[in-house]
């Protein structure tokens, strides 16, 4: 044996491993496979570590962005609107896991834009109370937010629906809505039309800046003859996922109308679980690329058996035990599975950790837009790391690696050095 060989019979098998894998560069072709292998891990280990981060980071905007201004839950009136709001807001408080509620009208219409009309969800909201259930207030200026306040016919649009509408601060805006009272009430198409003067906008991203716009409460109550009713009551959970069963209890404990029930689930439970679909679809495939990967260490090893026979057969002559000859290739195989790993972990985390930025710089660099905010909630790409996604994956990785060595090793333990030798 080499004077540079372990001292400890235990660690032999681990030394002999190592030297094995060192050796496979003698073997161009063996050589190749064994880098297809670590390169194979390399890569799944790195792209699932970053698209984990990116669904996080997309259920973080979910939650914290979208949600934190679309309300978690509402009950509105079926035929007709809502009477003692306050009652059921005070009910909603006194509700354990409820944060907070506030009454809201809301007015469906059309403004004109060139070349046709746009859709628009206008939505009276009372400052004073509004901010127990949204965080619209931190997507505007306080100029805006303070316009809101009163009985004026001031109005907030998105930026989105601002530029697309070609409008600025201080333009008016005319919305056009069905004509449900009046002389013209039972004609077809006859619409009445109200006037309000924008003050602002918000920047939110996604959708909801092209559809929904935000005025006074008052104001609106007034233009639709509500008087002290309102179209609904907003609701604020502490636990979004928490919503559908508070809501519902909230709704079934009025008996003295008939109300809508409605949560975020609901209205907005598609964008969850298109996340965690892709999220488990990305998971089972990036899964697949490593164990493919793997195998590579098995044809790595089997063919590292074939051209080493000589050599196994001349240690076990020398007394070395088969389950030696069986951790010696285990070691051989896990080297390329621990690099592969390490590799993966470093270039995965590196990127995660800087995805946004380096979204916006190859939107820059090739003037394109990865998300649009038209058809996704947010207009950027989002990442968030977490610990456990980045353990489980490399434990997943190089368990794998682990198992796929095992039939390769227990192969070269079967060998009988006679008949090797003999053969040499």
């Amino acid at each position: 044996m080499s004077d540079h060989s372990p001292k400890g019979h235990g660690l032999l098998p681990l030394w002999l491993g190592f030297r094995f894998y060192r050796a496979r560069q003698s073997n161009s072709f063996i050589s190749f496979i064994s880098f297809a292998s670590t390169a194979g891990i390399t890569l799944g280990v790195a792209v699932l570590i970053i698209v984990l981060s990116a669904m996080n980071g997309f259920e973080r905007e979910l939650r914290d962005r979208f949600l934190d201004v679309v309300p978690h839950g509402e009950l509105t009136g079926v035929n007709e609107p809502v009477h003692g709001a306050d009652d059921i807001i005070e009910q909603a408080n006194q509700l354990p896991g409820v944060r907070g509620a506030a009454p809201f009208v809301r007015l469906q219409g059309l403004v004109q834009r060139q070349g046709g009309f746009q859709g628009v969800s206008l939505v009276g909201i009372d400052t004073a109370r509004e901010g127990k259930v949204s965080g619209i207030a931190s997507y505007m200026s306080p100029a805006a937010w303070q316009s809101l306040e009163g009985d004026d016919n001031t109005i907030v649009l998105g930026k989105a629906l601002l530029e697309k509408l070609g409008l600025n601060e201080g333009d008016t805006l005319v919305l056009y809505v069905p004509d449900l009272s009046g002389r013209d009430a039972g004609k077809l198409g006859a619409t009445q039309s109200h006037k309000f003067i924008v003050r602002g906008s918000y920047q939110l991203g996604g959708e909801l800046e092209l559809l929904t716009a935000f005025a006074s409460m008052e104001h609106l109550a007034r233009v639709m003859n509500l008087g002290e009713r309102v179209t609904g009551v907003r609701i604020a959970v502490d636990d979004v996922f928490a919503a559908p069963r508070l809501i519902r209890e909230l709704g079934f404990a009025q008996t003295s109308q008939h109300l809508y029930i409605s949560d975020w689930t609901r209205s907005q439970g598609h964008l969850y679980q298109d996340i965690q679909l892709v999220r488990t679809l990305m998971y089972l495939v990036l899964a697949l690329v490593i164990a493919v990967a793997c195998f590579n260490i098995v044809s790595t090893l089997v063919m590292a058996v074939r051209d080493k026979t000589s050599e196994i057969a001349i240690l076990m002559t020398m007394g070395l035990k088969r389950r030696a000859i069986v951790l010696m290739f285990m070691v051989h195989g896990a080297i390329s599975g621990f690099i592969g790993t390490v590799l993966g972990m470093l270039i995965g985390v590196t990127v995660a950790l800087n995805l946004s930025a380096i979204s916006r710089g190859i939107e820059s660099l090739f003037g394109v837009k990865l998300l649009s905010a038209d058809v996704y909630f947010i207009d950027f790409l989002p990442s968030e790391l977490h610990t456990q996604d980045v353990v489980l994956v490399c434990v997943m990785a190089f368990v794998m690696s682990l198992i796929a060595t095992l039939y390769p090793a227990y192969k070269a333990s079967l060998t009988e050095p006679a008949a090797a030798l003999a053969g040499r």
